[in-house]
């Protein structure tokens, strides 16, 4: 404590809100290259797939928070001896701070563009040809399964048709979507 025991209070101020910002920060960067930040920060108190929500970007979060404090920690820190009047510093150390979340934010958003959803919807496959991998009965009598190419990924679906049976092997469309698991076939 005797490093900052002759510091003005400001420069002083900047150095403690500097280190506990880096010690936090470098948890925080270690924990997430081991996988302990896997969530997207999202949390519901019902059931449900949350689909079509947007979060890349919280504002208000711890890791912004440490974010801004390193920024205007180490702004602060570094221009200290630079700028004479200490309003202008603070407000210069500031804006260093949101830069720096501005920045991660964009870094965020550009690490996002690499991210692709997999996840296979049904309604893609509709108008997409196949195979029939277990025959079809005739006229909606029972179920038959098929396979299908979509997003380059092979699914296999339940099928029915309103045609005559269709056997293994035969080449087929998908013309309607009946449930989440069960389309309407017909011969090619």
């Amino acid at each position: 404590m005797e490093f900052f025991s002759g510091m003005e209070p400001l420069l002083r101020s900047f150095w403690f809100i500097a280190i506990p910002a880096s010690v936090i920060f470098l948890i925080q960067t270690i924990m997430t290259f081991m996988g302990a930040d896997a969530g997207d920060g999202i949390d519901a108190d019902f059931d449900s797939n949350l689909s079509g929500t947007d979060a890349p970007f919280q504002l208000f979060s711890l890791r912004n928070l440490i974010n801004f404090l390193l920024g205007a920690g180490w702004g602060g820190i570094s221009f200290y001896n630079s700028i004479d009047n200490k309003t202008i510093l603070i407000l210069v150390s500031a804006a260093i701070g949101v830069a720096f979340v501005a920045s991660f934010f964009l870094m965020i958003r550009q690490v996002q563009r690499f991210g692709e959803d997999n996840s296979f919807n049904i309604d893609l496959a509709l108008n997409q040809t196949g195979t029939v991998y277990i025959p079809v009965p005739e006229n909606k009598t029972g179920t038959g399964k098929v396979q299908v190419s979509v997003k380059g990924s092979v699914h296999e679906l339940t099928a029915i048709t309103l045609d005559e049976r269709i056997p293994t092997g035969t080449l087929i469309k998908i013309i309607k979507i009946e449930n989440n698991n069960l389309v309407l076939v017909e011969k090619l």
